[in-house]
């Protein structure tokens, strides 16, 4: 028997279900964000044997870790020098895969499966994302809230976890009751119908392709959204604003920045950042204005933008790329991830914005609530991710990124044709000529003409040029326009069902 863990486990508990979300946030600052993170790093170095005997190799004295500056210098975790090196259980807490009582499994592009533990106590930090969305967003302190896991179940990390941390926010007090259909169409179409009409909002909560399938599933069905006032949480993939806006008019949602929110989450340590109602209300603006975005982020691709609590999860950026530190089942220390992104605090995001005439706060405020103007605005710091490089295209010298065609698809009436699902690549022709080839799902029930197939083009090369500064000088105007080939809805070759779709190949 592990005799301190019923302790530990209630004092955990006990601080989650004491602490309010207002206290927990205002607590948050950068200076003490780094004097936790070193103290991670020495509880990590002091009880962890992989870290130990990574440190000796390395040459480093936890001893002289002193400083924030002195942390930084410290060598970079990677899922090759660090997590695949050692033993699973000496990556853990004490060299004890006991002392966690969850295993989670992913696979990466090798196709060999990584696990990942936790324990319930680790599981609470992670909710209170789920909290600030379900809180600042959806209101769900005062309606009665059906939190409909949309995730697929089993092994995966999404499902469990995302299910677990709904259940303590119920523990919590918030009227919030979960089911769990997973990634079953016909089984969430039964349980929304069932139940749906019991509750004052419905959330649903899946990888953004996946609840675009449902709802438009469900429209076909004749399901009428509006009736459940639906809210969505989403994670894996980045969208664009104008996918939320299709998805928002389809749902009958009014309020944009307040009825879904996207997480930033990995399965090496759970939820990372969630977009809140002001990192969405920023994102919208800078949507419309690509120009001041590619000057913001350096790219001319919009990123998902969250904010995020430095106190639990500490980010760093080299390289373009991001780091954080965090505490998990296996406690992680300058883990370098690969994602492509930055940070920017939250003054200095405040400062750029208003130097180019935009006050976001005004447009979340609401006359009929008197709560709103503390709800979803906090100065938490900001994190962007693109994502990883692997997913885009060089044409002409000019990368291309899903991000560019998605918004061409989004287009009406273009986005009543198509699931919003493509591959794109670059091929030659006989004559050595390159030029820029998209396959399009179309969705069940249409089908493929010419008149489609140019309008799609069209609209495609419209934003990317729109979007994309390196696509428009770069590549010749004879070769600007992508070459489109339409699919019918699960072809094999290119949309095989079941299958994590890619949106590239080479």
């Amino acid at each position: 028997m592990l005799t301190n863990r019923p302790q530990h486990t209630i004092a955990a508990l006990q601080t989650f279900l004491s602490t309010s979300l207002d206290q927990l946030l205002s607590e948050t600052t950068i200076a003490q964000a780094e004097t936790n993170v070193l103290n991670l790093f020495h509880r990590v170095a002091s009880s962890v044997p992989a870290y130990q005997a990574w440190l000796q190799e390395q040459g480093i004295d936890p001893a002289g870790i002193q400083t924030i500056a002195d942390f930084q210098q410290l060598p970079l975790l990677t899922k090759q020098n660090y997590l695949q090196r050692y033993a699973l259980a000496e990556l853990c807490r004490h060299g004890q895969l006991e002392t966690c009582d969850m295993v989670a499994v992913s696979s990466g592009s090798t196709g060999q499966p990584t696990f990942w533990l936790r324990s319930l106590t680790d599981e609470f930090q992670i909710a209170t994302r789920f909290e600030q969305i379900f809180y600042d967003s959806f209101r769900a302190d005062t309606r009665r809230t059906l939190a409909v896991i949309c995730f697929a179940l089993g092994t995966w990390v999404g499902g469990m976890y995302t299910a677990n941390c709904c259940r303590h926010l119920a523990s919590k007090g918030y009227p919030v009751t979960v089911v769990t259909p997973g990634n079953n169409k016909t089984e969430i179409f039964r349980v929304i119908k069932a139940l749906g009409n019991s509750f004052d909002q419905v959330v649903l909560l899946g990888y953004p392709p996946f609840l675009k399938d449902v709802i438009d599933q469900g429209v076909a069905e004749n399901i009428t959204w509006s009736q459940y006032h639906i809210k969505l949480v989403m994670a894996g993939e980045v969208f664009s604003e104008e996918w939320r806006s299709l998805l928002g008019d389809r749902l009958g949602s009014s309020q944009p920045c307040d009825d879904s929110a996207s997480l930033y989450g990995t399965a090496d340590a759970g939820v990372l950042g969630n977009e809140t109602p002001l990192s969405i209300g920023i994102r919208r603006w800078l949507a419309d204005r690509p120009d001041v975005a590619r000057e913001l982020f350096g790219e001319s691709r919009l990123p998902t933008l969250v904010q995020y609590d430095p106190c639990s999860r500490f980010f760093e950026v080299q390289d373009g790329t991001l780091l954080f530190s965090g505490d998990n089942g296996i406690p992680l220390v300058r883990y370098h991830i690969s994602d492509q992104g930055g940070i920017i605090p939250y003054a200095e995001m405040m400062e750029f914005l208003s130097d180019r005439g935009f006050d976001p706060i005004p447009t979340l405020q609401s006359p009929n609530d008197q709560r709103q103007t503390a709800r979803g605005i906090r100065p938490l710091p900001f994190v962007y991710v693109f994502g990883r490089s692997h997913f885009t295209i060089s044409y002409f010298g000019a990368n291309i990124y899903p991000e560019n065609v998605t918004v061409g698809l989004e287009q009406p009436p273009i986005c009543e044709w198509v699931t919003g699902k493509f591959v794109m690549q670059v091929q030659e022709d006989r004559d050595r000529n390159r030029h820029l080839a998209i396959v399009v799902e179309l969705a069940p029930g249409v089908v493929e003409n010419d008149g489609k197939q140019l309008a799609i083009a069209q609209s495609i090369h419209h934003h990317i040029c729109r979007l994309n500064s390196e696509f428009a000088n770069y590549v010749p105007a004879a070769y600007q326009m992508p070459h489109i080939t339409l699919k019918p809805t699960g072809d094999s070759d290119y949309f095989p069902i079941g299958v994590k779709h890619r949106y590239t190949r080479q």
